[in-house]
């Protein structure tokens, strides 16, 4: 979750209450859908007192500051100097029919597809994405 603070506030006369506050409405549900799932993790060296070369990934694998890769978890991670960085490269459908759809993760192609519980040869709408 993200926190903001807003210490001073100014609506110009000509934009109405009611178009601020729908403006504002779209803009809270938009930036709360795009949200992906995200994780920070800080960097450590390896044993104490050991200068940090880079980031570690979870398999070991060294990376170097300011790289940037993806991992078979669907992730797409990137290295600084304070830590790793990484969040999902995938959507998650949420608004179909769950009465007669499924959602398949293809971890080949890090998407989602929607198909029939009954028939998978046959795709569902999908009206809703998160991530």
């Amino acid at each position: 979750p993200h926190l903001c603070k807003i210490e001073y506030l100014f609506i110009p006369p000509s934009i109405s209450k009611k178009t601020f506050l729908a403006c504002l409405l779209v803009l809270s549900v938009s930036v709360e859908v795009s949200n992906a799932a995200c994780y920070f993790e800080l960097l450590k060296p390896v044993n104490p007192g050991d200068e940090i070369k880079g980031c570690y990934d979870s398999k070991g694998e060294l990376h170097e500051f300011g790289s940037q890769w993806k991992t078979v978890d669907c992730f797409e991670c990137s290295c600084s100097r304070e830590g790793i960085d990484c969040c999902t490269i995938y959507s998650t459908p949420v608004g179909y029919d769950k009465e007669k759809c499924v959602s398949i993760f293809n971890k080949e192609t890090c998407t989602y597809e929607v198909v029939e519980k009954n028939d998978h040869s046959k795709t569902c709408p999908v009206h809703e994405m998160v991530g």
